[in-house]
């Protein structure tokens, strides 16, 4: 989706950007890639979580509908069809539909249909660099450096396929103790893809 005032160069330099993203959510799909997924979390966490909180969220229910928005990305990643949407946008779509979920679920009364028809469903244009392969590579392998505690939760959560609610079931753990171990280690993940 163009939007207004962007140059021709710009516009060719987020379509490379799309295509990068639209391989990645389809080596998920095919190959469970975990560097593919490196790369798009590092890429979108920052900016669904913005997003989120755009509409309305605090940062901590903001952090929430993020992770949930990665976990099903996860999950459904084979759902995702480049050529009826952008990867920004099919991503962009799920954080949406989460936080409308969420207020729902809240009962919040300033959940209204127009507030979500003019929210921006693209991400800022693209002005950071990617880590190489090797490096995703290496955040991955990082992961074994998260407490066992934090660890389990996210190989269930991301890797088993299993909701947050089945994670807490399984390992007999509140689902709120779940949520803050998740929680956790993807911001020990950010924090090390950071200093990469």
């Amino acid at each position: 989706m163009r939007r207004a005032g962007k140059t021709g160069k710009s516009s060719s330099v987020d379509m490379a950007l799309q295509d990068e993203h639209a391989i990645w959510l389809e080596a998920i799909a095919k190959e469970r890639d975990r560097a593919a997924f490196a790369k798009l979390f590092r890429y979108y966490a920052p900016r669904l979580k913005a997003f989120a909180m755009k509409g309305g969220l605090s940062a901590e229910e903001a952090e929430e509908i993020m992770q949930e928005a990665l976990v099903t990305l996860w999950r459904k990643a084979d759902r995702f069809d480049r050529t009826k949407a952008a990867a920004s946008t099919w991503i962009f779509t799920i954080v949406r539909n989460k936080r409308i979920d969420y207020l729902r679920r809240e009962k919040r009364p300033d959940l209204k249909a127009e507030d979500f028809l003019h929210m921006e469903t693209e991400e800022p244009a693209a002005d950071i660099s990617f880590a190489d392969r090797q490096q995703a590579n290496t955040i991955r392998d990082r992961m074994t450096s998260l407490p066992a505690d934090q660890l389990v939760v996210i190989r269930k959560a991301f890797f088993e396929d299993k909701s947050h609610s089945e994670v807490a079931s399984e390992l007999g753990l509140p689902l709120g103790t779940v949520k803050s171990r998740i929680r956790l280690a993807l911001a020990r993940m950010r924090g090390m893809m950071e200093k990469e």
